[in-house]
């Protein structure tokens, strides 16, 4: 059994899955953006929800499950859906076992969740209802954790706190604590051979004005993670994720690294903010356009990619306009970075169509990272002419704002 790295058609937004190739098939699902949307048999939303129950297993009890669940930061098109679709509650009180498999809500046996990008969670960048219940099950799992001195944690109550918060607030939660810069190997409670993680931010604030300025965006959790095929490691990938980290987190972290810049080195990118500029440059394109620069130690700590890597772009088509995010300017820089290294920028909204976007899939082993051929459904054309036009009359471009939903 392979490991599998699964991006999911989200639109503008994150929902990704590793799926460990070990003998528990262990899971870690990354932020989710299931939209209602979906469920609505004329618009053609793909249904992800589906798409992530197929790739789950369940336990004794028949519940579904996520072995982890990391939510790298408390935006709407990272937690979409998570009330719906996942258990948050002790254990003891799940109470979907009446009900049908697609029914029964996915629980959780460990959350990572880091503090910080709550705490700096402002009056303009309010939580979804999505995020305010991802944040109050993780202090429910840290209170309960320190209740129970930290030891016999069973799964659904298991959480790891990702970077030390303010005033000491983590201080006593070594256990369950991983620190900037340090290395974990830990699962659900228990070591894995196949994975391992380094967590680079989010990033301590050099004073109050800095911390007044990284929000929820520049306190994403950013892990590169390595994933190897099988216990033998035979074939060892890192994956970067950083939720929508921009530009002055990239900076910071390029002159922290930039002498072992191995740190940032990868085989597969989920560029930063659904491909945005912002991830690149202070300079704003709707009012310098192409005099924008980029920010070079940015792009250095972005650009440590191996040969034959990749770029994703967890985001809807990418055009050339000036749309933000996705950004085409972006794109262009994002391309010259794997070009030079005979590389692959693939946006997961343009796969295998447009118009029928589906899961994006790489599997790690036999020595590289292979992507999985993915079959088109069979559609009528007449189906697909009208799924184009609605697409087309839904699509909603915000100027100045500069973003593209779909």
């Amino acid at each position: 059994m392979a490991t599998k790295i699964t991006f999911y058609p989200v639109g503008n937004g994150d929902m990704t899955l590793i799926s460990l190739g070990d003998s528990a098939g262990t899971n870690i699902l990354v932020d989710c953006n299931i939209r209602a949307a979906a469920d609505d048999p004329d618009d053609p939303t793909r249904d992800v929800a589906a798409d992530l129950r197929k790739r789950l297993k369940t336990d004794k009890k028949g519940r579904p499950y996520v072995d982890v669940f990391l939510s790298t930061h408390p935006d709407r098109d990272h937690l979409t859906g998570l009330k719906k679709h996942f258990y948050l509650g002790a254990p003891a009180d799940y109470g979907d076992d009446g009900k049908s498999l697609n029914e029964k809500r996915i629980v959780i046996r460990e959350m990572w969740s880091s503090p910080i990008v709550f705490r700096r969670a402002s009056t303009e960048h309010t939580l979804c209802d999505d995020a305010a219940a991802f944040n109050k099950e993780a202090k429910r799992r840290v209170k309960f954790a320190r209740e129970q001195k930290f030891t016999g944690i069973a799964d659904g109550d298991r959480i790891l706190v990702l970077g030390e918060d303010e005033d000491g607030k983590t201080d006593d939660l070594t256990s369950i604590l991983v620190k900037v810069d340090q290395t974990f190997d830990r699962l659900n409670g228990a070591e894995n051979s196949l994975f391992s993680a380094r967590l680079l931010a989010p990033l301590p604030a050099a004073d109050e004005d800095e911390a007044e300025a990284m929000g929820k965006n520049h306190s994403s959790v950013i892990l590169n993670m390595e994933l190897a095929d099988t216990a033998a490691r035979e074939t060892v990938k890192n994956y970067l994720t950083a939720g929508d980290a921009e530009v002055l987190i990239w900076e910071k972290l390029w002159e922290k690294h930039k002498n072992k810049p191995g740190v940032l080195a990868y085989d597969v990118l989920l560029s930063p903010h659904h491909c945005s500029w912002h991830s690149l440059s202070y300079d704003s394109r709707s009012e310098k356009g192409d005099k924008a620069k980029v920010c070079e130690p940015a792009k250095s700590a972005l650009s440590q990619i191996r040969s034959g890597g990749r770029i994703i772009a967890s985001s809807c088509a990418i055009k050339d306009d000036d749309c933000d995010p996705p950004s085409h300017a972006a794109k262009r820089e994002y391309e010259s970075i794997v070009n030079k290294k005979k590389g692959e920028f693939l946006c997961v909204g343009e796969l295998p169509t447009e118009t029928e976007p589906a899961p994006l899939e790489f599997v790690i082993g036999d020595g590289s990272l292979s992507r999985s051929v993915q079959k088109r459904s069979i559609v009528t054309s007449g189906i697909i002419d009208a799924l184009n036009s609605r697409a087309a009359r839904n699509e909603a471009v915000q100027r100045g704002g500069n973003t593209r939903y779909a």
